[in-house]
């Protein structure tokens, strides 16, 4: 089997692993197809919107998870691959975003990334989480990690091991990354996004966005 065909099975491993949706199964406990319901994406903020802080933890850590073993998987089958894991792991967070089983509507990449970062170096991804907490804190809005990590994990990644082709197959990412961000950037030029004040002040901040209505009220009421 040659290169070629072993990088494109790591792809279709990658990419089916991160078909996988937390977010939607534990939407449907709730009754919700979470596409259709708060922001819409399939991750761990809009399952915490709607189902509450255990879904978040929950959805957050398989979401995670998948990208871990997508890039161990796809290194250790098929060793002989340059960036075998990387590839994987690439693509894993591709399927995350934009699943097939789900007419391609997935979630935003943030937490597969870190599931990335956490295949490649452990002591990395908790240098990461640190800086993309202080990142969200110090700005007021979650919605600016993604795309800064997107950008700043495959930078640190080539500093330390000055391997370009990993890197460019890392930076893959961001491009789906900022793309699905932009609504939430358009949104913060606009004052409507919503702040991590929500976590610990839901009503004032969906007043504050004019998005307080018998319906958020209901679902509030459904997620705790």
């Amino acid at each position: 089997m040659s290169n070629l065909v072993m990088a494109a099975v790591c792809i279709l491993i990658g990419y089916l692993i991160g078909n996988f949706s937390p977010a939607y199964l534990l939407g449907k406990t709730k009754g919700y197809d979470m596409r259709k319901e708060g922001s819409g994406n399939l991750g761990a903020t809009n399952a915490f919107l709607l189902v509450g802080k255990n879904a978040f933890f929950i959805t957050a850590a398989l979401d995670i998870l998948k990208a871990f073993l997508a890039w161990k998987i796809c290194e250790s089958l098929f060793p002989s691959v340059p960036a075998a894991g990387q590839i994987g792991g690439t693509a894993c967070i591709i399927g995350h975003m934009y699943p097939v089983f789900l007419r391609f509507h997935g979630g935003k990449g943030l937490a597969s990334l870190g599931g990335v970062i956490l295949a490649w170096r452990w002591e990395w991804f908790f240098l990461m989480l640190g800086i993309a907490i202080l990142l969200a804190f110090g700005t007021r809005y979650v919605c600016l990690v993604a795309p800064t990590m997107s950008l700043v994990f495959p930078g640190c990644y080539y500093w330390k091991t000055s391997f370009l082709l990993g890197t460019l197959i890392l930076l893959i990412p961001s491009v789906p990354i900022f793309i699905k961000h932009w609504g939430n950037f358009v949104k913060i030029y606009e004052g409507t996004e919503m702040r991590t004040s929500f976590i610990w002040n839901k009503e004032a901040e969906l007043k504050r966005i004019k998005q307080w209505n018998e319906k958020t009220q209901e679902q509030l009421n459904r997620r705790n």
